[in-house]
This record gives C-alpha cells, structure tokens and sequence, in this order.
C-alpha cells in the first residue's frame, strides 16, 4: 500500500492547498441535481454506519466525472498510462506532475490494497479488485520528503474518514440523505472533503508518498 499521510501545516504543494481548496470548493458548488445524486457524484458511501456494505463499487466512473471537475485547465482531465508497467515509469510520473501543475486531474488506477486506504471495506485478503482515486497536485514538507496531493471518494478509506461520517450521516445513509437540504448535502461533501483548516483538508485528500521509480502491483482481477 502506499503509505499515505494527512497535510500539515507547512506543507508546500503545486498548484498551492489555498488553491486546491478553492477549486474543490467551487466544483462542490456547481454540483446540481437531487441531494443523493450529488452525495453520490463525489462520495462512495457506506449502506449504513456499521460500514459492512456500500452503496456502489463505481469508482472508475466516479474518479472519471470528478476529475473532469476539477480540470479546469487546458486539456481537461488526464488519464496517466498504466503505472504497473515498468516500461518508462519515471517518465510516466513526470508527465503526471506536468498534468497537476497545469491545473488538470490526474486519474490514478492501481490495485485496491496499494491505492485504497488502510481501512477501506474493499480491501481483500487477496488484493483483488481495483480502486481509482484522483491526483490534485505534487507537494514538499517541511523535511524535503516529496508527496502527490490526492483524493479518495471511499468514505471507508481510514479510521478518519470512518469518524467524520458516523458524525455527519448516522445511519442508513440513502434515507439519512432524504431528510438533507441542498445546503445539508453540500455541508456533508465539504466536510468530508475540505474539512475545517484553510491549510489543509478532510480525511478523503491525503498525502501519497508515492515510489515513482517503481511499477504498481499488477491488478488482480479474478
């Protein structure tokens, strides 16, 4: 798995966290439709807050249609090549930081257990199956360790993200959803996402500290 880690104060990223922050926050915004739809459009969310089910295994189409939200630079949304060749892997990443300093999403697929959270409900004993997160920016800390800034839509990705839901949405989430107002629903997406600090964000973007000179695990799926 790759080691994952919360931004902190100090933390340096292109495009910047204020800037990352504001390009969420406004795709939140421009997010129409019924309450459900939209929780849907940026969330995997859990059946209920016993975490032993979720609502939807579409992650590749979520990651696609916010990435493409959160691309508004020239080119839109970028989709990296396969990151479990070997074959120019370095160049793969360089082209990766290229895409995330031009303002554009970056899609990134690996197998569930090395891109997924610690705590995800789709993780497996034998690392079957695939998950898609989305890479916003290429960052430094204060140390000098380099990291990719990205988002994870899996409410169940760490015991964080676990937290945070059982205090916004208690319960079976779809008919939780049905008692929120526009305004509620946006709250929640925001919370989970952007979180409280303006110099950071909410359990679902997470520092990656990625091995960009090594392949992903090939993705298993029988």
């Amino acid at each position: 798995m790759i080691e994952q880690a919360y931004v902190q104060v100090g933390d340096q990223a292109t495009p910047t966290i204020q800037a990352i922050r504001a390009r969420i926050s406004q795709a939140v915004d421009a997010t129409d439709g019924p309450v459900l739809a939209r929780l849907k459009c940026w969330l995997q969310m859990p059946a209920d807050s016993t975490f032993t089910k979720m609502m939807d295994n579409d992650c590749q189409v979520r990651a696609q249609e916010v990435g493409a939200r959160l691309s508004p630079g020239a080119g839109g949304l970028y989709k990296s090549s396969d990151l479990s060749v070997p074959l120019q892997i370095e160049g793969k990443w360089v082209a990766v930081d290229k895409a995330v300093k031009a303002e554009r999403a970056v899609i990134i697929n690996g197998s569930t257990g090395h891109v997924g959270g610690s705590q995800s409900q789709f993780n497996n004993e034998r690392n079957t199956g695939f998950h898609v997160i989305v890479f916003l920016a290429v960052g430094q800390e204060l140390s000098g360790r380099r990291y990719h800034l990205g988002f994870d839509p899996d409410v169940s990705a760490t015991t964080e993200s676990r937290a945070k839901w059982h205090s916004l949405v208690a319960g079976d989430t779809e008919a939780k959803a049905q008692e929120f107002d526009d305004a509620r629903s946006i709250q929640v997406l925001k919370a989970m996402i952007l979180g409280d600090s303006q110099d950071g964000f909410g359990p679902l973007v997470r520092k990656y500290y990625v091995e960009t000179d090594k392949a992903f695990p090939k993705i298993n799926r029988a």
